[in-house]
């Protein structure tokens, strides 16, 4: 029932996110579920032996309050595979001490912000794709992006995390556009898996 197993996903994803658990709590409430749960991107004969992602340490410098300015631009992102195409939209630009980084809104049934970044650290510390603040469509609510009014955000990276595709190449993700990519490192949130 694979369907079955990935609303199940998705609903565990979500309530780790709106849990009231700190950091370490929700650290070790994913490893618990890339351990065990049948849509983990883990792959399988990998699950066996897996003993928890790695990360930074928490770093209290990356978490930031960032002002939102309108996107400019129709520009959007485009991506196929499995899914089909699922089209993204630029709803904002976040101005953090990194650089300038689009937030955008996913243009499918139900939507959700999304934040794919790429930074310094990717390739020798963190996945070379880059990674993720948010996917609300996923369920990531409220740890790695907070809307604090319509023209600021507080980010926490922290809570960056890769796509699955870092971990198994049976999955395709969208990686971060060209304007989502700083040259600064970002140290906090999840490193490479392997």
């Amino acid at each position: 029932m694979d369907d079955l197993d990935l609303a199940d996903w998705r609903e565990r994803v979500a309530r780790l996110y709106v849990s009231d658990t700190d950091l370490a709590g929700f650290r070790a409430g994913r490893d618990e579920l890339f351990a065990t749960h049948p849509q983990s991107p883990i792959p399988p004969a990998e699950r066996p032996s897996f003993s928890g992602l790695p990360y930074f340490a928490p770093n209290p410098a990356a978490v930031v309050e960032a002002a939102v300015r309108p996107a400019s631009g129709g520009e959007r992102i485009d991506t196929g595979g499995p899914d089909g195409v699922v089209h993204y939209r630029r709803v904002g630009v976040a101005d953090t001490p990194w650089g300038p980084l689009t937030l955008w809104w996913i243009e499918a049934y139900g939507g959700g912000l999304f934040l794919p970044f790429r930074d310094g650290t990717c390739g020798p510390h963190s996945y070379g794709g880059g990674r993720y603040l948010t996917d609300t469509v996923k369920g990531t609510f409220g740890r790695g992006v907070t809307l604090l009014g319509p023209d600021r955000v507080r980010l926490d990276f922290n809570y960056a995390y890769n796509p699955s595709c870092a971990y198994d190449d049976r999955w395709a993700c969208p990686l971060a556009p060209e304007e989502n990519r700083v040259a600064a490192p970002i140290e906090a949130g999840e490193l490479k898996y392997h």
